[in-house]
């Protein structure tokens, strides 16, 4: 993880605007980079830099990067040995001289105003605001819109909510404060020495979160790429990964009420059933169904009913003459590119029983939030950061 020394190198690059470094960490990335990087240069905000951080590509991940650079000195290539994208997060934080930093993954895209509008939004806020992060949609390795990722938002101090709900959604959204992420140690490559690789993004926001408040633009802004081989699609890597996540933090905040850290856990808990489900493998989800039928056994009967209505709906479909293959909502996507319009998202409809959580958890977070203000410890890291071994 980093250090922090305090140092502030905002001023090397002069603009109207405040200087936002853009982290790309690359690992043989050549299918999208170049649009992803396309989309990070074609900002409205034009105060940028780009480093690309190629943590150790056998492909030709460098080369394209290099070709870029020489037609837009913004761009700059950063190569390491293959550590990880945690550790090649923290080589870009401490080689960018930004007052923000705004974090893109290798293959996914950004709309044109993301950075305008984040940058808005965080600076005329105070410094106990120390992130922006927006909404997102999923997209395919065409360019094309699959879905809608989801619109529950929240602002201010949203420690207990995010824990729950997990907001931020991915590590293309966010936008930090460059002394902050550095003052938080920046991101924990203890998750990829021990095999659980992928969650590190929640990691950092939870440590951000439980010290500064954050800032949204609810607005679908960013294109997250998904498609068999990325970091995402190893669900055996994100469920273990976001289950030790959610049990460091909640170690590391024991001031935490016992309602929210057992809503935190019942949700991650939840998220990784989802996630080996996928595996197709009955042992594997046994435990968390375990878990989860102690907590919300009412869960497990929704999905044994939703379970029940797809196989239903299947057998309807071997009675027609369209074939399985043919997905017919594809002829209806349209590209994640500059012509896509962000419109404000609104907040999606909820359940009596939905609504009574979301109030109990968001008045812990105004409890806890005036706690830390009436402490002075609002919008500061108290905690030592030290490295921490991945086995703890």
């Amino acid at each position: 993880m980093l250090s922090y020394s305090g140092e502030d190198r905002g001023d090397a690059f002069t603009s109207s605007s405040p200087l936002v470094s853009v982290v790309m960490p690359a690992f043989n990335a050549c299918r999208y980079i170049e649009r992803s990087i396309q989309s990070a240069a074609r900002q409205t905000c034009r105060s940028l830099e780009i480093i690309v951080v190629n943590d150790g590509s056998t492909d030709d991940t460098a080369k394209i990067v290099a070709q870029m650079a020489v037609a837009d000195p913004r761009i700059r290539l950063l190569t390491t040995s293959n550590n990880g994208v945690a550790a090649a997060r923290n080589t870009g934080i401490q080689a960018s001289s930004g007052r923000f930093v705004a974090f893109l993954d290798a293959d996914d895209l950004w709309h044109q105003t993301k950075i305008e509008k984040q940058v808005n939004a965080l600076d005329r806020l105070s410094a106990q605001w120390a992130a922006v992060y927006a909404l997102h949609y999923v997209i395919d390795p065409n360019d094309e819109i699959i879905y809608p990722g989801r619109s529950n938002v929240a602002r201010g101090y949203i420690y207990a909510r995010h824990l729950t709900f997990k907001y931020v959604g991915n590590g293309s959204t966010l936008l930090v404060r460059r002394d902050v992420a550095l003052e938080i140690g920046g991101f924990d490559t203890s998750y990829a020495a021990a095999g659980m690789g992928g969650c590190e993004d929640l990691d950092f926001e939870l440590r951000l979160a439980a010290h500064y408040c954050i800032e949204v633009v609810p607005e679908r802004l960013v294109g997250y790429r998904q498609y068999p081989g990325n970091m995402s699609s190893n669900h055996i890597q994100m469920a273990r990964g976001a289950l030790e996540v959610v049990r460091r933090s909640l170690a590391a905040n024991p001031q935490l009420p016992r309602y929210a850290a057992r809503s935190a856990t019942t949700a991650t808990v939840k998220y990784a059933f989802r996630e080996l489900k996928q595996v197709e493998s009955k042992y594997l989800s046994l435990m968390p169904a375990w878990e989860i039928f102690r907590n919300d056994p009412q869960f497990m009967l929704r999905l044994a009913f939703q379970e029940g209505l797809r196989g239903i709906q299947q057998c309807l479909l071997l009675g027609t003459k369209v074939p399985l293959s043919v997905d017919n909502r594809r002829l209806n996507r349209s590209k994640f590119d500059e012509q896509t319009v962000p419109s404000r998202v609104e907040r999606p409809e909820q359940s009596a029983r939905s609504q009574r959580h979301l109030m109990r958890l968001t008045a812990i977070d105004v409890s806890l939030g005036s706690n830390l203000e009436r402490a002075g410890r609002l919008g500061k890291n108290v905690t030592k950061v030290v490295p921490r071994a991945g086995t703890e």
